[in-house]
């Protein structure tokens, strides 16, 4: 099987070795099967074509400290972001095999066309989400029931989606929690590859970065660790299980 290509953007070596982690151990498969990119160190080549996809099953965008809708950029995150709206053009034109997950549901919703903005934060914790009728039938979702506990914790979200987007999952604080372009791109606001203790890594990594007061830290951590999120793995084994090839 050739491997998935894992993108990372955070500049914390632990957190994004734990990123790689969460992604092996969740979608059920080795460390072999997943080459992680740090982008934020290491620029994609200038040329990305078909021959450059083609050495991958797949693409999945990880979270990231950075939010689409951020004024006040870094000229990493600049960079970086020219480097994704650069991939998801190639990816968007031969609809190939892609996961963006949280942050990919900003990069993606503003490469598509789609409204994304600051309407809908979800509060770092769990989420309630709700699978649509689309969803119901959709591969990704194959084996979910009709809701389910997930991860969030984001400042933006999409309130508008991208032309001929399918909306596939919502909760109740975000209209959009999950959609699909064409039949291969997808992207979830809720975090698939995270499991309790890499929820907690990252409330600790966070704490004075604005999702939530610090002194909440604590409570967070202890509900992470207590919460049953099986279900929305499930949305990461299907999207390596569909794609191997």
């Amino acid at each position: 099987m050739k491997p998935y290509l894992l993108i990372s953007t955070r500049d914390d070596d632990e957190l994004a070795a734990d990123e790689l982690r969460g992604v092996v151990e969740l979608a059920g498969l080795t460390p072999a099967d997943v080459t992680q990119w740090r982008l934020e160190a290491d620029p994609f080549p200038e040329v990305l074509d078909d021959a450059w996809l083609r050495r991958y099953s797949g693409i999945i965008l990880g979270g990231s400290p950075f939010t689409s809708t951020d004024e006040d950029r870094s000229e990493v995150q600049v960079r970086v972001e020219e480097d994704l709206e650069r991939l998801l053009a190639v990816i968007l034109e031969r609809d190939s095999a892609f996961l963006g997950l949280c942050y990919g549901v900003g990069i993606l919703g503003r490469a598509a066309g789609g409204l994304v903005d600051r309407s809908y934060p979800e509060p770092v914790g769990l989420t309630h989400v709700r699978v649509t009728e689309d969803g119901a039938v959709d591969p990704l979702l194959a084996g979910l029931p009709r809701t389910f506990d997930a991860f969030v914790g984001h400042k933006e979200s999409t309130t508008q989606l991208p032309a001929d987007a399918v909306l596939l999952a919502v909760s109740g604080p975000t209209p959009v929690q999950m959609y699909r372009l064409g039949h291969n791109v997808y992207a979830t606001q809720f975090h698939p590859e995270l499991d309790g203790p890499g929820l907690a890594k990252r409330i600790a990594a966070y704490k004075h970065h604005g999702y939530f007061e610090p002194h909440e830290a604590e409570e967070l951590t202890r509900v992470a660790l207590g919460s049953d999120v099986s279900h929305a793995r499930k949305v990461l084994r299907n999207f390596v299980t569909r794609f191997a090839s």
